[in-house]
């Protein structure tokens, strides 16, 4: 089966290529000039992360009939989700062959989560981040025991939170594009045990004494998407939970 794909594209190409499709094109951070010719020609348009992309592949669908996905490879859980939906819209081998890659990994992440769950179950999360992530990711910590009592996104549209309500928990807050004065006072209110969001947010939380990780991109550690990176998602939320330092800590106009 031949398809398109967009948004960390070579870790997922390596894995959907386990299951013996074949990828045609990449858009649009890897692409080329053929490849970008050859996209008319695929069977199936799949995105990991967009905000622009999805309108692309919906009118390559209305006019083309190219059918495209919304995959997420954040945690198992949806990594198994998705590779079957993916699997649905090609025959018996390539379903057979997305099976085959499931069960590969399933003990190597099972090692992952017996590993860290035990020290992350039940910890809260709040998360303020752009693409799909601040839906995405939810799985991910949900594989780890944690709760996401708070999410939302920097420039999402009415779609992403439609498509959020499909992740989240009743009584998750939820905000859109708020300043960094809201986003304090919300964290402050709820208390997680963590925040997750970009650098522009990273010094405040550190002051507040709160636990953070940068989620916009891997400049400090990463990738967290793939079977691979939920080893490293993993290590990396307990190292900032764990981490004695937080207490130690105090704002300097709170001495």
């Amino acid at each position: 089966g031949d398809y398109n794909i967009g948004g960390d594209a070579w870790s997922s190409r390596i894995l959907l290529e386990e299951m013996g499709l074949r990828v045609i094109s990449q858009w649009s951070g890897d692409g080329t000039i053929g490849e970008i010719e050859n996209t008319p020609k695929a069977k199936l348009n799949v995105l990991h992360c967009y905000r622009s992309m999805n309108y692309i592949s919906r009118h390559m669908e209305e006019k083309y009939g190219i059918p495209w996905v919304e995959y997420n490879f954040f945690g198992p859980t949806m990594i198994e989700k998705s590779l079957r939906e993916i699997a649905s819209h090609f025959d018996d081998s390539i379903k057979a062959k997305a099976e085959e890659v499931i069960a590969k990994y399933k003990p190597l992440m099972q090692a992952v989560v017996d590993k860290f769950k035990p020290r992350l179950e039940g910890k809260t999360v709040m998360l303020y981040i752009g693409g799909l992530r601040p839906r995405h990711v939810i799985g991910a910590y949900e594989d780890l025991g944690m709760i996401v009592v708070g999410t939302g996104y920097e420039f999402g549209h009415n779609d992403d939170y439609q498509r959020t309500t499909h992740y989240i928990k009743d009584a998750t807050l939820i905000y859109d594009d708020v300043t960094g004065y809201e986003f304090e006072h919300f964290v402050d209110k709820v208390k997680p045990d963590l925040v997750g969001s970009g650098i522009k947010e990273k010094y405040v939380f550190q002051k507040m004494g709160v636990p953070f990780r940068q989620m916009h991109s891997w400049d400090y550690s990463g990738p967290y998407h793939g079977y691979d990176g939920f080893a490293i998602f993993a290590r990396d939320m307990d190292m900032a939970i764990s981490s004695p330092i937080w207490g130690l800590t105090k704002a300097p106009w709170k001495t």
